[in-house]
């Protein structure tokens, strides 16, 4: 009898997290949607200048001072090897919370526009396509179906490497060596 109860709560437990529905952040790059974990969101700014650093990839247009705290401020046309445009009125930067060496960061992301806030239920998400060794896609974490459009999600902790970013950090003297 225990069993069945054990079988029967476990069916339960199964069906409710397919039935369960994450909210993303859609934006667009180059005609293309993407989405992130709404929980990882800080805030949207729109585009504003930004401090240069010498030595860094280029995909890193530079920092900005965010109330005290220097945030990395990412192109991810350039990160994704997309070619770059001028900044339009609807530009803007996608503030975020990623986890990066057991410590949380505050990056910004310059996309081209924000779309929508979207409900993905689990069951409607789809694994990230295999290209094998030729392409880069650990930071994708899936794929949507939303609308008529395809959203690909993504792995916001998983889009840099913390030795990229320790070298904004370092050139931008946000680290103190001691």
């Amino acid at each position: 009898m225990n069993t069945a109860h054990a079988v029967t709560a476990g069916a339960e437990t199964a069906a409710r997290s397919d039935d369960a529905t994450d909210q993303f952040l859609t934006f667009v790059l180059a005609g293309e949607h993407y989405g992130v974990d709404i929980l990882r969101v800080q805030e949207i700014r729109g585009w504003s200048q930004v401090t240069h650093i010498p030595n860094t990839p280029d995909y890193i247009h530079g920092v900005l001072n965010l109330r005290g705290t220097i945030v990395p401020i990412v192109d991810l046309r350039t990160r994704f090897g997309i070619e770059r445009v001028a900044n339009s009125r609807t530009t803007v930067i996608v503030v975020l919370k990623v986890m990066q060496a057991d410590q949380h960061r505050t990056i910004g992301l310059v996309v081209d526009a924000v779309s929508d806030v979207c409900n993905v239920g689990n069951n409607e998400r789809k694994p990230a396509p295999d290209f094998g060794a030729s392409a880069q896609t650990e930071f994708i974490s899936g794929m949507a179906a939303i609308d008529d459009k395809m959203v690909i999600l993504l792995d916001v902790d998983r889009l840099f490497h913390s030795d990229e970013l320790a070298v904004v950090d370092a050139a931008a003297g946000s680290r103190r060596s001691g």
